[in-house]
């Protein structure tokens, strides 16, 4: 009788345990329904002191603690410029900091100097115009993980629906929520100093290549054309003919193009084929922010830039924060 007794008891406390469990998943948000919309953001302009890292997101949550063992009262913010399911880790590129302030406030020095003391720097953000923006509670640690794994793919699923341009993912640690939101114009503005450098060294590099490129097309169109020249007659047409093979237009035309692109853009985006209006925005009653958007996205071709969060996710991969 006492065995029986005793593993009901064994029984009970399993079911207890589970439910316990369960009862903790559903209040760190497993049920909660995620609503991404696009409009004007949740913040405004901030300052934030951030480290910058090249590297697997998994390493951010370091970051993320050091950040909290300088300043417990800080809201935290993560910012990540690459798709980590088209970029790999070891190429990833975020920052992690705290906002020291927001609006028209200013950090105190004691702030700057006390974050700069342990290799933080400094930067401000802008406030976005309008935004691809969703939330999701932050009410205990295993809430940041529910969040990465079905934010990231609702708003990937959002974006290429709508074949926006929304970049970077900016994250927004505030109270009992989490902010994810991806601005939609003036990404550049959201660009720290290592990262904008960065992408100008990628530019460079990719310009040099391209100029190596035609070289090497304009010496064999050279070649072909003279050996054309060679059996060809010295009828005055045949020789215009021969002369108009050696001009390389296509590979110029290219260049241009390539050129004129922006340097924020996301190849697969088709930024311009999305209204305002049909993203829901919330806009003001007098119709003002939207106007003049779309022109400023910076979304064209730019192949350094086009895996920043294009695909649709495989899983979410990131460590703990």
């Amino acid at each position: 009788m006492s065995d029986w007794v005793l593993l009901g008891l064994i029984a009970v406390l399993v079911m207890l345990l589970l439910l316990t469990v369960f009862g903790f998943a559903v209040y760190s948000g497993l049920f909660t329904e995620v609503v991404v919309s696009a409009g004007s953001p949740p913040v405004g302009s901030i300052t934030l002191a951030y480290k910058f890292r090249v590297g697997p997101y998994g390493e951010s949550g370091q970051l993320f603690t050091d950040g909290c063992s300088i300043s417990s009262k800080l809201y935290s913010i993560g910012v990540y410029y690459d798709n980590p399911h088209t970029v790999s880790p070891e190429k990833c590129r975020f920052a992690i900091g705290r906002i020291l302030s927001e609006g028209d406030a200013k950090p105190s020095e004691e702030q700057i100097k006390r974050f700069q003391k342990y290799g933080f720097k400094i930067f401000s953000f802008p406030a976005p115009s309008h935004v691809v923006m969703a939330t999701f509670p932050f009410t205990t640690p295993l809430s940041i993980h529910l969040a990465i794994n079905r934010v990231h793919p609702a708003l990937d699923t959002y974006i290429k629906e709508r074949k926006l341009c929304a970049h970077p993912r900016i994250e927004i640690y505030k109270e009992d929520r989490i902010y994810f939101v991806c601005p939609l114009a003036r990404q550049g503005d959201f660009y720290v100093p290592e990262m904008k450098e960065l992408e100008r060294k990628s530019r460079a590099a990719a310009a040099e290549a391209e100029d190596a490129q035609t070289d090497i097309t304009g010496a064999d169109t050279l070649s072909e054309a003279s050996s054309i020249s060679i059996e060809a007659t010295t009828d005055s047409r045949d020789t215009s003919v021969a002369t108009s093979i050696l001009l390389p237009f296509p590979a110029s035309r290219g260049r241009e193009e390539a050129d004129n692109r922006s340097e924020h853009s996301y190849s697969e985006s088709g930024a311009s084929g999305s209204s305002f209006e049909e993203l829901d925005l919330e806009v003001t009653v007098d119709g003002e922010g939207a106007a003049g958007l779309l022109p400023d996205t910076g979304c064209g071709g730019n192949l350094e830039v086009t895996d920043k969060w294009t695909k649709e996710p495989i899983a979410a991969e990131r460590g703990e924060e």
